[in-house]
Parts: C-alpha cells; sequence; structure tokens
C-alpha cells in the first residue's frame, strides 16, 4: 500500500500566463467603468461631449484663428474689423507694462520687474524643503530689504518713487505676501488664545474674530483708509498702502484662526496628555507636537484660504490703490482700446490662475507627503 509521499509531484507548479493589457485595452476599460456604464449616462456623456466640442469650438475661432495679434502703431482699425468674430490681442503689447507696473515711471519700470522676480523665487525658493532652515527667515529678510530699496529707490543713483505711484502685479504681491506672512502668526496665536483657559484672553480672541469675520473685508479697507488717520497723533500719518497692509493682516488672521482651531481640535487628546508627561511647557508642547499635526490636518482649507485672500486684493480699488486688476481696467479707458475690454481681463485672469494654481499644485505635494509619512 503506497502513502501519500510515494506519489510522484511535479516539481515546478503550473503557471497560468495571462496576456499583457495593451494600452488601447486599458482605455477602453477606463471609458465604460467612467464615462459609458449605462445608457443614461451614455447619453449624458454624449451631449457634454457636443456642448464641449462647440465652445472648443467657437474658442478657437475667436481666440486663434480670426485673432488679431499686432498691428502697426495705435491704429484699431484691423480690431475693429474683426470685432465680435476674433480677439484683439494685440492690445496686450501695448497696454502690458502700464497693467503690471501701473503709473511706474516708464524709464524706471525695471525695478517693480526686478521686486516681481524676486518674490517669485522667495515662493519656489520657501516651497523647497531642503530649505526649510533657520537661514530661510534670514532670506526672507534680506530680500524685503532690497524689494523696498528697488520700489523706493532714492539710493544708488535710482531716483525716489512714492507708493503713489506702485501700481499692478507688484501691489498685489506685496499685499498678499505680507498679509499672509503676518496674518497665519496672527491666527496661530488667536487659535490657541480661543481654546485658552484664561477668560479674558479667550473673550478677546472671539470678539476679534467674530468682529472682524462679522463684516466685509471692504468696510475694513474703508475703516483702515478713512478712520484709522482719526485715532492718530498730530502730525502722524500713516501711507495709505500701509494702512490697507494692516486691514489685510487682521482680515487673514482673522479667518487663518477658525481654519487653525478645526486642526487643533482634531488632534487627539492623548497628545497633549504624552506631551505634558514628558514635561513639555505650554509653548514646547504647541511648537513641538500640536501644532505640526494641526496644521498637517488643515492644508487643504489652509490653501484654499490663501487663495481667496490672493484675489481679495484686488478689492482695494476701494481705497484708491492700483493693483493688478485695477491697471488693468484703467488701461482700457482709452477710447480706442475700450472695446477689447475683455482681451486685457483674459490676460489678468491668466496671471491670477497661474499663481492660484501653483497654491493648489503645492497644497496637493504637501498632501501627498503627508499621507506617505
Amino acid at each position: 500500500m503506497s502513502s501519500v509521499a510515494d506519489v510522484p509531484q511535479d516539481p515546478l507548479p503550473v503557471i497560468r500566463s495571462r496576456a499583457p493589457r495593451t494600452l488601447g485595452g486599458q482605455v477602453t476599460a477606463w471609458l465604460r467603468a467612467n464615462l459609458f456604464p449605462s445608457i443614461p449616462s451614455s447619453i449624458v456623456t454624449l451631449l457634454m461631449l457636443a456642448v464641449l466640442g462647440k465652445a472648443c469650438i467657437s474658442l478657437w475661432q475667436w481666440g486663434i484663428a480670426n485673432a488679431v495679434w499686432t498691428m502697426p502703431g495705435s491704429d484699431t482699425s484691423a480690431c475693429r474689423a474683426v470685432h465680435g468674430l476674433g480677439a484683439c490681442w494685440a492690445v496686450i503689447p501695448e497696454k502690458y507694462r502700464f497693467i503690471l507696473f501701473g503709473t511706474y515711471p516708464f524709464d524706471e519700470q525695471w525695478r517693480p520687474a526686478l521686486a516681481v522676480a524676486i518674490f517669485i523665487a522667495l515662493f519656489v525658493v520657501s516651497s523647497r524643503r531642503s530649505f526649510w532652515r533657520k537661514e530661510l527667515i534670514l532670506l526672507w529678510g534680506a530680500a524685503l530689504v532690497v524689494i523696498g530699496l528697488v520700489m523706493w529707490g532714492g539710493l544708488f543713483g535710482m531716483s525716489f518713487v512714492s507708493q503713489d505711484r506702485w501700481g499692478g502685479l507688484p501691489v498685489t504681491l506685496i499685499l498678499a505676501t505680507f498679509g499672509l506672512a503676518f496674518g497665519f502668526p496672527l491666527g496661530i496665536l488667536v487659535a490657541l488664545g480661543r481654546r485658552s483657559k484664561l477668560p479674558a484672553i479667550r473673550s478677546l480672541c472671539v470678539l476679534y474674530v467674530e468682529l472682524i469675520r462679522g463684516v466685509p473685508l471692504v468696510s475694513l479697507l474703508f475703516m483702515a483708509s478713512v478712520m484709522f488717520p482719526l485715532f492718530l497723533p498730530n502730525g502722524v500719518n500713516i501711507d495709505k498702502l500701509l494702512r490697507a497692509q494692516i486691514a489685510f493682516i487682521l482680515y487673514a488672521g482673522a479667518y487663518l484662526a477658525e481654519v487653525v482651531r478645526g486642526g487643533l481640535q482634531a488632534v487627539p487628546r492623548g497628545q497633549y496628555e504624552a506631551a505634558d508627561a514628558i514635561g513639555l511647557s505650554y509653548w514646547q508642547k504647541n511648537a513641538l507636537i500640536v501644532l505640526p499635526q494641526a496644521i498637517r490636518h488643515v492644508i487643504p482649507p489652509l490653501v484654499n484660504t490663501f487663495i481667496a485672500f490672493f484675489k481679495d486684493t484686488s478689492l482695494v480699488l476701494i481705497i484708491g490703490i492700483f493693483d493688478l486688476l485695477t491697471t488693468a481696467k484703467t488701461a482700457i479707458v482709452d477710447p480706442a482700446w475700450q472695446s477689447f475690454s475683455v482681451e486685457v481681463y483674459v490676460f489678468v485672469g491668466a496671471i491670477y490662475f497661474v499663481f492660484c494654481f501653483a497654491m493648489s499644485r503645492y497644497s496637493r505635494s504637501l498632501e501627498a507627503q503627508r499621507t506617505q509619512g
């Protein structure tokens, strides 16, 4: 009688091979799963494709096929000939310097251009984890001093240019950058204050947040421009741009405080207890344990607030400051170009989109790093 051990077995198992899926097969499977899973979904997909195709064709004809790209001098006859049928992109090379830099002296506009380049370089450097060291703060301080020197002038052979002549993209970046740079730490302090056990501090932080969030930004700018100087001593005058900057910092601080407070509430209670158990002080506990976790939880709403804040800088028109959108509106006051405002707004919208899309992509990369970590 033979045992199981005497039964001959195949030393190599049989491996059933599967034919690799081709790229065409993968695309077909994706289309069936996402766009054509059923008859109603297929009908909706076809209707949406028809509308999208019609829109793309119309946009191509208006923006590229029938568009006017250049024209001799300031003659707008070619643009007027295709008005309604094609875009007049010739207005952009004609007005782009005023749109970007406002009434800054024409021969000195390399200075605000340099300031914009420094801002963008700072944003790129600050987005790299390898540069997240103490030296980055010194780099920001030095770069901001250079930006102020370049914009104001008065030294090294550069003529002095008052803030009343500033405008365009540099003003938008100044308001947004300083507003977020000072508003974010303020928001963290207010968020911690709202969770404080001291009634006076907690009440003061609640009052600040509710007061700022309860009024529109336009009213804050109006108060900073008109009412704030009334509380200053005689002979003391603060520049209009600085007053608007203070309003933006207070506005950003209130909204960011609520975002950060939501992140603080998401941190498990055990993290607080563990930090207390190892003898950390209040500020050490929050700086080393609590806040890093809280900010990771609220990266999407933080970036959403940053994007909204960057676009809200266009409201400074109410107090007579020429930001990027305001200079674009002013550029088409010229009767020869009034009919081509759409092209100017598309150009300005593209600039806003580039900055906002960059912030969005950076937010996604931070979320991916948090998931991997």
